[in-house]
């Protein structure tokens, strides 16, 4: 039994570990589940965001009335829907992640861009994880992540609870 415990806790530290690596948000564009329309100011949205790299973007809208592009900044400002850099348009309830730090452009065809259906988000680079001041080493990084994460410790006690008093 001892063993399968020990596998438990290395398979939850190694899947925190990969977690903390890279932390995303998922932007829910425009505040709320169906937003992409022209009822919404997209320049008052993204300014009160902020978007690092490796976040996700949510579009919810009628696929049947709108799209979603990604274009380019010329293309973006004159709402031009033609030669865009991708169509992340699919379902109507459609993500797409920011991957790199940069400013990103998005519009609707089908002439809403000139409703206001646009958008555009600087993206900046994940910020530095604060580490801690001795050497790390994959003890001391698993022990740290533990302690840090309450999730992860009341997981380990359970899990201890059920292969040893089970």
């Amino acid at each position: 039994m001892g063993r399968n415990l020990w596998a438990i806790m290395y398979v939850t530290v190694m899947i925190l570990m990969i977690i903390q690596v890279v932390e995303s948000n998922l932007h829910r564009v425009g505040g709320g589940r169906y937003t992409w329309n022209s009822d919404v100011n997209y320049s008052d949205w993204s300014n009160n965001q902020t978007f690092y790299s490796g976040d996700w973007l949510y579009f919810g809208f009628d696929r049947k009335i709108h799209n979603i592009l990604q274009v380019n900044k010329s293309s973006y400002e004159k709402c031009i829907d033609t030669d865009f850099i991708f169509n992340i348009t699919r379902g109507g309830r459609d993500v797409f992640q920011l991957v790199q730090p940069k400013p990103y452009y998005f519009i609707c065809g089908r002439g809403f861009c000139l409703k206001g259906m646009k958008l555009a988000v600087n993206v900046l680079p994940q910020p530095p994880r604060s580490t801690p001041t001795s050497p790390i080493t994959p003890a001391s990084t698993a022990i740290s992540l533990i302690h840090s994460n309450a999730f992860t410790v009341a997981i380990l006690t359970l899990a201890f609870k059920v292969l040893y008093f089970d």
